[in-house]
């Protein structure tokens, strides 16, 4: 692996640290969350170790794995040589690490169901969605590395709702994916093509899939279909497929962009 990549994902272990020490602080301790496995509709089994009791649920998250260090790994030689190539590349690296971790902390929420490792799950949800939002930013704007702090610190901060309101991590989370479409819509509206709006569409079919799947957990448990693969695996796998359309749509979209020059902050 590049010296970049292991830049970007010592970055985002950085970040990763700072929450946890957040969160085992106790700043969020009054946030309303669910835990226990009576809210999954995959039934646990007895006779497998904790990481395992929900196999399904549990295994589906070495997939966040493989896609992050798939795209850690990948060289985004298309983008080319040039600083700004560097520069989304480092975008890229960054999102791809952001997979690569957040496999684990769903891994630790199921296998444990405990308070702190579920809310770090909710946690980690919202800067993944708004780094999108940066990357898009990047291309109509140039580099503006102050901004893209200033996106993921106010995403960080947005999952404060949570403690105003039984639903507050709901909304955070709906104001974010509907600020990630609607600024990829604008990324495909200037310089996309069919490739990228094939990817765009994609995606966003996937993120209906990972909201409306979860949300039916125990309600499509009724069909045989849907008792051992529940709804909640197959939301974790249109998770999965979302986040790598992300990818293919945001790299299409760089290759074919002309960055504008780069502005003083």
């Amino acid at each position: 692996m590049k010296p970049e990549s292991w830049q970007a994902l010592l970055h985002v272990a950085v970040a990763g640290c700072l929450c946890v020490a957040t969160v085992f602080a106790g700043v969020f301790e009054g946030v309303f969350i669910q835990v226990g496995y009576e809210h999954y509709a995959e039934a646990p089994v007895a006779s497998l170790p904790a990481f395992l009791a929900m196999p399904f649920n549990s295994l589906i998250n070495l997939a966040y794995i493989f896609l992050g260090w798939y795209w850690l790994q990948r060289d985004g030689d298309t983008l080319g040589h040039s600083t700004e190539a560097a520069r989304a590349r480092y975008l890229k690296n960054i999102f791809a690490a952001m997979a690569l971790l957040y496999g684990p902390v769903q891994w630790l929420r199921i296998g444990t169901q405990a308070r702190l490792a579920a809310v770090l799950d909710q946690w980690f949800t919202l800067p993944i969605f708004a780094w999108p939002v940066a990357w898009c930013l990047y291309l109509d704007k140039g580099w503006r590395p102050c901004i893209f702090l200033s996106i993921e610190c106010l995403s960080l901060a947005s999952y404060g709702l949570a403690l105003l309101h039984s639903r507050g991590f709901e909304f955070a989370l709906g104001l974010h994916v509907l600020t990630a479409v609607g600024q990829a819509l604008r990324a495909q509206a200037r310089t996309g093509g069919t490739t990228s709006g094939t990817y765009l569409a994609l995606g966003v079919l996937s993120c209906l899939g990972f909201v409306t799947l979860k949300l039916w957990d125990h309600h499509l448990a009724q069909w045989p279909a849907f008792q051992h693969l529940t709804g909640h695996f197959w939301s974790k796998v249109c998770d999965v497929l979302q986040f790598h359309f992300a990818f293919l749509f945001l790299m299409n979209v760089n290759t074919s962009q002309r960055v504008l020059p780069d502005k003083k902050l």
